[in-house]
């Protein structure tokens, strides 16, 4: 080949392995806008492409025939929906920082339900796996168990002992709030007491709101269907107002620090975790410490299931001071305590909004809580929780406690169960209160219960 020849083909060589590289750049800016959509365009946590992916596959499904109800499809379908709730909560004007994103991701599901709004396929599919899985379940023990062994010793302890004045001095000051309201009213004392003030702090629906209306039943010779249908409102609102003031709170401690502990009872607590842990923290996991700290929560919860068989104490109540108890004498390494904790921070952030679409959908009904919203019912049902948490706040800073953290444990005292817990510790920003606010749902619940049905049996029956 002559010189010639070489000298016209160098510089094509060299155009192609420029326009080569332009294209390369251009391939690559293309890539990173890709890649900085994925990582800062999202919905909840959910990439905003992929929440898109997962809608149109969820439509597909739907229209192809049956949405299956197996783990993988409702997995999906949860967090899509749950997340698009709640993101439309956080996103409204003023309530959206006073807890809009727990309340939406829960009643506008049911809202949907009610109006045929949301396909039935997918009330159909996401029921059925909720009912069947009791996934509420391992969310609640996979939170409880984290969060405890993220706790310092010394303030679990003190915590556990401190936290009941504040509950029993709510308590007696919200009931005689409720009956003095509902009075002012004309209404009777025993219809506001039984009927009203008492559903409200009985502990949820399952634990609470079911187990009265069959002492209801028994005791006052009245059908269970209708009892459970004048309680069953009173407890979804009075849950939705403690989720309103849980948001309230948390928005009152970032106004006011010195009042908030951020998750932590005791004042002088620097740190909830514990100082073991909490150097080691930001070490990356193995897969093998997040099993053993997933395995640890689930083997406690079974564990309060063979005790529930036993003692007829609720199992989640069990688990709970199990929990505590190895907590106490470091029954389980350092390691696996960090992988419990790495599970509880997964569950926080990834599964608390979709776990609440499912409650919205499948046992959440619309009508009954519209049906609720009358003036009388209201006044007594606000007066009742907002004096409760009032006086758990006062209380709770008289003795020396984070006076907001403990008045957002007073909230879940008329939380709606477990799932109200996980509703107004998501709207007050505190779900590492999870263990006390069990205390305050459970505990607090099955005692008004069976304190307010032995009064009925003795007194009116």
């Amino acid at each position: 080949m002559s010189s010639s020849d070489d000298s016209c083909i160098a510089p094509q060589v060299k155009k192609r392995n420029q326009n080569h590289a332009l294209s390369n750049k251009r391939l690559a800016r293309i890539r990173h806008r890709w890649w900085y959509v994925m990582d800062n365009w999202k919905v909840g946590i959910i990439p905003l492409p992929l929440f898109v992916l997962a809608g149109a596959l969820i439509t597909f499904e739907c229209v192809s025939g049956k949405l299956p109800s197996d783990i993988v499809v409702m997995v999906t379908t949860m967090a899509f929906f749950g997340f698009a709730c709640g993101e439309f909560g956080k996103r409204l004007p003023l309530v959206g920082k006073l807890g809009a994103a727990a309340i939406c991701a829960t009643f506008i599901p049911s809202m949907m339900v009610h109006y045929g709004w949301l396909p039935d396929d997918v009330i159909h599919s996401t029921t059925q796996f909720y009912k069947s899985t009791n996934i509420i379940y391992l969310y609640v023990c996979c939170i409880i168990v984290g969060s405890i062994m993220s706790m310092d010793r010394t303030v679990l302890i003190q915590g556990f002992l401190r936290i009941f004045i504040p509950m029993l001095c709510g308590e007696i000051v919200g009931m005689l709030v409720g009956v003095g309201v509902g009075m002012a009213f004309g209404l009777p004392p025993f219809q506001v007491f039984f009927f009203l003030v008492l559903p409200i702090m009985a502990g949820g629906v399952g634990e609470g709101a079911i187990p009265l209306s069959m002492g209801y039943a028994t005791l006052l010779h009245i059908q269970q269907g209708a009892a459970l249908g004048k309680i069953l409102p009173v407890v979804m609102l009075g849950s939705l107002t403690a989720i309103v003031l849980a948001g309230i709170l948390n928005q009152l401690g970032r106004r006011y620090p010195q009042l908030s502990g951020e998750g932590n009872l005791l004042r002088n607590k620097q740190d909830h975790a514990s100082p073991s842990l909490t150097a080691d923290m930001s070490a990356s996991l193995g897969p093998a410490t997040l099993a053993s700290g997933a395995l640890l929560a689930l083997l406690l919860y079974m564990l309060g299931m063979a005790g529930q068989r036993l003692t007829a104490i609720p199992a989640p109540v069990i688990m709970l001071f199990c929990a505590v108890m190895v907590k106490l004498v470091q029954g389980v390494s350092p390691t696996i305590e960090k992988g419990s904790i790495a599970v509880y921070q997964f569950f926080r952030s990834a599964v608390t909004y979709p776990i609440l679409f499912a409650v919205g959908v499948s046992i959440t009904p619309w009508q009954e809580l519209v049906d609720a919203f009358t003036l009388q019912n209201l006044a007594i049902i606000i007066s009742t929780v907002v004096s409760l948490v009032i006086t758990g706040f006062f209380v709770g800073r008289k003795m020396g406690l984070y006076p907001v953290d403990v008045a957002i444990v007073s909230c879940c005292q008329s939380g709606q169960g477990g799932t109200g817990d996980v509703a107004i510790l998501t709207a007050g920003n505190r779900m590492g209160l999870m263990p006390f606010a069990q205390i305050a749902t459970r505990t607090g619940g099955a005692i008004n219960v069976a304190v307010g049905l032995m009064v009925i049996a003795h007194f009116f029956s």
